[in-house]
């Protein structure tokens, strides 16, 4: 097979990644290919031998300083063959000389290091059939997100994520069968979550929160309004709270990630990061 070509995917490209993904069992979301789209529509990348698909990456890039990589896939028959190699540079030269991230398997951590990426912490997927919502006496009141105003919503966001994010956080607050939940202070927002439904059960990411009593009281509240199926929540392990959240809303862990950098790591605030957006965009 001669070297593959890579190009920028269309839109319409982006279901067959998903397939992908999913063969792969990362579980991805329905409404992904939209909110994924927005966040950069050059951001992701195919490769091709002779016209046909053969792999994937996302190379998704948030401003001038900060990437995230993902989506990295290559189709088992053609593996071995110079395309994994091929989408990854080009991945790279897209993103640099900013910093880079991403959550690799464990089986890859080494690979990345050699490329000049660093480990900062596990994330841990927990999930369960039927999480107990947690109950918690004084809870703080959750309300619908799209009650706030997005610059507020923006704002807060910004604070628990390396770089602005407005155009996908439009899409991910608003897509069909999400449901994003948020605690109003008296001070402004105290926290604000996401449940997505997926091809197996939901997922919820971001849960970023103030505390432990506001990030429990919207687990609770996303749990509650959740369909039929698994709920998965993919935390910080530096996070013992969450850990605790998770383990006593009967969660367990389900899958694991290495998140690491090229560059220097952000100053996140693990402490009020109580689930992640997504592995594939951090």
């Amino acid at each position: 097979m001669s070297g593959p070509t890579i190009r920028t995917m269309r839109r319409e490209d982006l279901p067959l990644a998903l397939d992908w993904a999913a063969a792969e069992g990362w579980n991805p979301g329905l409404a992904d290919a939209d909110c994924f789209f927005a966040a950069d529509p050059e951001g992701f990348l195919i490769a091709e031998a002779a016209g046909e698909p053969v792999g994937c990456v996302s190379a998704v890039r948030y401003d001038d300083g900060f990437g995230f990589l993902g989506f990295y896939i290559v189709r088992p028959e053609f593996r071995g063959r110079g395309c994994g190699l091929a989408l990854w540079q080009a991945a790279m030269r897209r993103l640099q000389p900013g910093v880079v991230g991403l959550d690799g398997v464990v089986a890859q951590q080494e690979n990345y290091r050699r490329s000049g990426f660093a480990l900062l912490h596990r994330n841990i997927r927990y999930g369960a059939v039927a999480p107990r919502a947690p109950r918690i006496p004084d809870a703080p009141r959750v309300v619908d997100a799209a009650a706030l105003p997005f610059a507020a919503l923006a704002a807060f966001d910004r604070a628990h994520f390396p770089a602005p994010r407005e155009a996908f956080l439009r899409a991910w607050l608003t897509a069909p069968g999400h449901v994003a939940r948020a605690v109003q202070g008296p001070d402004g927002l105290r926290g604000y979550a996401v449940l997505r439904p997926c091809r197996e059960g939901s997922k919820i990411g971001p849960l970023f929160a103030g505390d432990g009593a506001i990030a429990r009281a919207l687990l609770a509240s996303l749990v509650e309004a959740a369909p039929p199926g698994p709920v998965f929540l993919d935390l910080p392990e530096p996070n013992a709270d969450a850990v605790a959240m998770a383990v006593a809303a009967g969660m367990a862990p389900a899958f694991e990630t290495a998140r690491m950098y090229a560059g220097p790591a952000p100053g996140l605030p693990l402490g009020r990061i109580y689930g992640i957006t997504s592995f594939e965009l951090g």
